[in-house]
């Protein structure tokens, strides 16, 4: 495989940390799995009318995104806390803008999955991560979730959902990720990461 594609992109929108904690969780996962790296990254946020609002280089955290980050990924994890049951508009935005990396298939066989935190318990977790699906389909991306081999699926009480990990972060004084939580997203990492391994003779022949 080359250098090029040897890294799992952990793709975030976090508004008060607990999304970027996932992210960071998930790449110990991905850390796991020799001849890969996870490359953390995220998004600015976007204002009132729609226009990226933040300045180029983040402060603190992991750098932006560039459409290379994205184009030139072994998998892709796709992360954003929920808003209404969706992914948050400076996500949306980003993936907005990459008409043009679908018209090449860029990301085509590649796998991909997404995760979320949210506020309360039934606060729509689930319909997050299958919205974030939407985009990674239309790119033909191979999407993976968590599979019922990891026992945190039904020990969690918690966040956890085989459609990819998430948290309950609360509201208020906001909840730290439990050991469930880390388990489910350290084991989507693992599971990109491996799966990119295997999937990379067929992607680069």
């Amino acid at each position: 495989m080359s250098e090029a594609h040897d890294y799992v992109l952990v793709l975030y929108y976090s508004r008060t940390g607990q999304t970027a904690e996932m992210a960071s969780q998930i790449a110990r996962g991905v850390a796991r799995i020799n001849g890969m790296e996870a490359r953390v990254r995220t998004v600015p946020p976007v204002s009132a009318d729609t226009d990226a609002s933040a300045p180029a280089v983040p402060d603190t955290g992991a750098p932006y995104c560039s459409k290379d980050d994205l184009k030139n990924c072994a998998a892709l994890a796709l992360g954003s806390p929920t808003r209404f049951g969706n992914m948050a508009a400076p996500l949306k935005y980003f993936l907005d803008s990459t008409g043009d990396l679908w018209l090449s298939g860029a990301l085509a066989d590649k796998p991909g999955g997404a995760f979320t935190s949210t506020g309360s318990l039934h606060g729509g977790q689930e319909t997050t991560i299958l919205s974030m699906m939407l985009p990674l389909l239309h790119h033909g991306m191979i999407v993976c979730g968590v599979p019922y081999s990891e026992s945190a699926l039904n020990e969690t009480r918690s966040g956890g959902t085989p459609y990819g990990p998430s948290h309950w972060a609360g509201t208020g004084a906001q909840q730290a990720l439990t050991d469930h939580e880390k388990a489910i997203c350290q084991t989507f990492g693992q599971r990109l990461a491996s799966i990119a391994l295997r999937l990379a003779p067929n992607r680069n022949s």
